[in-house]
């Protein structure tokens, strides 16, 4: 599938990059330790204790519609809440643990609450779940060592699995998480999804089953994002970084602060444009952004989040249509000035860097401009042809914005990138520049030029 190509895309499946946006939602009893999502292993605490303040967790402060609106205001379409992470602690009511809110202090359903709160609010509905659970000793184990409590355990994670679908009315995209260190086979993936897909036909999967060992030739033990497959899942995940993957649907998940995804207390947090700079790299390479919060130990998600991401907001009904259903971009030669991103015969340029110049020059670009157009600010640009050089005049020495202006060029065709740049700097056949080279000469000597002072 070529996620550039709309067309190649499933009916059911093209609200994804027609969302682009989504918020990832980190939260559990862990937010209790505040120092992340992870705490309980990279710290070695003891489980029992542990257990105990997990129980204890009452966030009273939780309030779903609240969130879905931080969401909205954010300009996010779509959102996925971790049900259950490394943890084991259920956020449902589940029948087959009461290791949960809903059995323990709280009392309460938070994934009934949080998905018909975001459902009301018209985003898309997602939910996480960890294969992984640190508290059960079968999962350290695995079948080769404990094959009847691997038996055990992998029954009750699919039964699980089944629950939050049946349970919940329409989910749309279903996070799979913590797969090392075990395979696909071994968590019997196929037959997972085989269930999940009769009980949802529509549903959007990730790639995050474990790896097939045959089939991506990868090592038993994989580290890192190594729980992916190239062949289970419909969308990539890559984790905090920004790379396509080839031939499906793709999303970037990325964190707010700067490393933990749960409730971290004195964590640093990413400015807005760093923010908006991630959310327009994703969609100039034709993916999505799931942007992270961890909400603290009371329900509420952090003020910092709020202020920055309504900066997001604030440029994305603006600036909107820009990401949005958009196709990705990187025509021609563009890292000097900022991203491309393109929309049928529109393209529409990405600029992070203003310098104050009264035009731009824009070379590699095979395109007959109808109109151009600040789209920060409505203004009509002049458009020049010097050869194949684009020129874009009447821009202002200052930047209209204090994120990321937009310029909207709306071509009579789509628009192609011309021959020497279809390949980036450090790409491609070298050949194809050396008629560029040749244009100067071939000394290595600098030829005098008239009225050049050195200014």
């Amino acid at each position: 599938m070529n996620i550039t190509d709309k067309s190649m895309i499933p009916d059911k499946w093209k609200w994804f990059p027609e969302c682009r946006f989504g918020m990832f939602i980190h939260w559990g009893p862990y937010s209790r330790q505040g120092r992340g999502e992870q705490v309980l292993f990279r710290e070695h605490l003891n489980q029992k204790e542990y257990e105990k303040t997990a129980c204890a967790w009452n966030p009273t402060k939780f309030n779903a519609k609240k969130w879905a609106e931080t969401a909205k205001s954010a300009g996010m379409r779509y959102a996925v809440l971790t049900t259950r992470h490394h943890d084991g602690f259920c956020l449902w009511d589940s029948q087959y643990t009461n290791y949960s809110t809903a059995k323990q202090a709280a009392g309460r359903d938070f994934v009934k609450e949080y998905v018909e709160a975001f459902r009301k609010a018209g985003l898309r509905v997602g939910l996480y779940y960890s294969l992984a659970d640190w508290r059960i000793p079968a999962y350290w184990e695995g079948p080769e060592n404990d094959s009847e409590g691997w038996s055990i355990f992998r029954n009750y994670i699919h039964n699980q699995v089944r629950e939050l679908l049946s349970n919940y009315g329409i989910i749309d995209e279903f996070w799979f998480d913590g797969a090392w260190p075990r395979n696909a086979y071994e968590w019997d993936s196929f037959k997972l999804v085989d269930m999940m897909r009769d009980l949802q036909p529509n549903i959007l999967i990730n790639n995050r089953l474990g790896i097939i060992p045959d089939a991506d030739n990868a090592p038993k033990f994989a580290t890192g994002e190594g729980g992916t497959s190239k062949e289970l899942g419909d969308f990539g995940t890559p984790e905090h970084h920004i790379t396509p993957e080839p031939d499906r649907l793709w999303e970037s998940c990325q964190v707010t602060t700067w490393r933990l995804w749960g409730y971290a207390i004195g964590e640093r947090w990413r400015s807005a444009d760093l923010l908006l700079d991630m959310l327009a790299e994703s969609a100039s390479k034709g993916g999505n952004l799931l942007l992270n919060v961890g909400p603290n130990a009371m329900g509420e998600i952090p003020e910092e989040f709020k202020r920055e991401t309504a900066k997001l907001g604030k440029w994305l009904r603006i600036h909107g249509e820009a990401i949005y259903d958009s196709e990705g971009g990187d025509i021609c030669e563009m890292v000097t000035r900022g991203y491309q991103v393109v929309k049928g015969n529109n393209l529409y340029l990405i600029i992070r860097f203003w310098d104050g110049s009264e035009s731009l020059r824009l070379d590699g670009l095979k395109a007959n401009i109808r109109r151009a157009t600040l789209l920060t600010t409505g203004k009509s640009l002049k458009v020049e042809y010097e050869n194949n050089v684009i020129i874009l005049n009447g821009l202002s020495s200052q930047s209209p914005c204090d994120l990321f202006p937009v310029i909207k060029l709306e071509c009579v065709e789509h628009p192609t990138p011309l021959p020497w740049a279809n390949a980036r700097l450090w790409e491609g056949d070298p050949r194809r520049m050396t008629s560029w080279a040749k244009a100067r000469g071939e000394s290595v000597f600098v030829g005098k030029s008239e009225g050049d002072n050195g200014a």
